[in-house]
């Protein structure tokens, strides 16, 4: 579609997919057609609990240098969210300027956190040397790509913030000249893959000072405890103390790491990226209600549930949709809006706190961003 602002036509064009993710192209050019600015739609599914539904993102925004501090860029963030609002009903943005996004109804909706865990510890559960390789652990290939995103969406299929992973996904990081790229480990029972490890890939000449893994999923404690042993024997072979695992505590492995000893830093950037917005209230809580019903789990009789219900999607309880994003993610409990000066009547007290546990309870697991599926 095109349209016209003063000094710029607005144009979108659906590009091919780019690694697993379908792009639009959004893009303002001079009347002569010379590019202006441009940023990327991406589209994909993203977990809200139990309920994954059609999403869209924000990426790889930038102003050419020359049209830059004229406006364009907020001009073109409007004309993309509108045409967004037109098929989703919630936009995301992995990563971003800080400051930007809070003016087009984006808030930090997840926080960044990791599991630290000493090799020292590890080999003590495991109660033998590190110097044995352990024969069911091997690279991965593409081949254990199908294993790989059935263990995860199993692993993950009720954690908000989750993309719901499809068939094809592929979202390693490839190798380049100056960077390895992914390194995929997997482990296997009875010839079948029961767990995998992702590492992140390291530059050329970076000295080894850490080791990090992307993604740990297991089938099972047996089976993460064998590749946490893995990962240890690489660093063991490094002379590496420690290494980091990007999974959240509530996850088996982050079970398993913590019965081992490990310690789980988290931040909470104010802003920049990992930001929420909700496009259209009405439409996302009736395609969210089922996940609602299944939180508060008959908590009020039909009747009361129904009302509230109606003054929610209404808007006349937790108008803030800032606010109604957070809880929906579980990054806020009510506890935590009631701290944040956030209204809530008294007689839907009770059915808030089901609906809006936060993340972390027996009910809704910790929201948590994987780094492969940013874009």
């Amino acid at each position: 579609m095109s349209d016209h602002e003063p000094g710029a036509g607005y144009t979108e064009v659906v590009g091919q997919e780019v690694r697993s993710l379908r792009v639009r192209y959004c893009r303002l050019r001079t009347d002569g057609g010379e590019p202006v600015a441009e940023l990327e739609v991406v589209s994909f599914r993203q977990r809200f609990g139990a309920v994954a539904v059609a999403a869209e993102g924000i990426g790889g925004v930038e102003t050419l240098p020359e049209f830059r501090r004229r406006g364009h860029m907020s001009r073109l963030l409007r004309r993309s969210l509108a045409g967004m609002a037109q098929r989703v009903d919630v936009a995301f943005v992995s990563d971003g300027i800080e400051g930007v996004y809070e003016k087009f109804g984006f808030v930090r909706a997840v926080s960044e956190g990791h599991l630290v865990v000493p090799v020292r510890n590890v080999e003590r559960a495991a109660g033998r040397d590190l110097g044995a390789a352990d024969p069911e652990v091997r690279s991965g290939s593409s081949d254990d790509l199908p294993a790989m995103i059935r263990l995860y969406n199993t692993a993950h299929t009720k954690r908000p913030w989750t993309h719901e992973r499809h068939t094809g996904w592929n979202r390693l990081i490839p190798s380049t000249t100056w960077k390895p790229g992914s390194q995929t480990l997997v482990v296997r029972t009875d010839d079948a893959v029961v767990g995998y490890a992702v590492l992140e890939g390291r530059a050329f000449g970076d000295p080894l000072g850490s080791l990090t893994v992307d993604e740990l999923v297991a089938e099972d404690a047996a089976a993460a405890n064998r590749l946490l042993l893995a990962v240890a024997r690489l660093c063991w072979q490094t002379r590496l103390s420690e290494f980091r695992v990007r999974e959240p505590t509530d996850s088996l492995v982050g079970r398993v790491a913590r019965s081992m000893g490990c310690t789980y830093q988290e931040r909470f950037p104010p802003s920049g990226g990992m930001m929420a917005a909700i496009l259209n209230r009405p439409e996302l809580l009736r395609k969210l209600e089922p996940e609602l019903r299944r939180r508060a789990a008959g908590r009020q009789p039909d009747d009361a549930y129904d009302a509230a219900w109606a003054v929610l999607r209404r808007g006349d309880l937790l108008p803030d949709d800032k606010a109604l994003i957070r809880l929906l993610l579980g990054h806020w409990s009510i506890d935590d809006a009631y701290a944040h000066g956030v209204p809530i009547p008294g007689r839907y007290r009770d059915l808030c706190t089901a609906w809006f546990p936060g993340g972390g309870t027996p009910c809704l697991p910790i929201p948590y961003a994987h780094r492969l599926d940013r874009y």
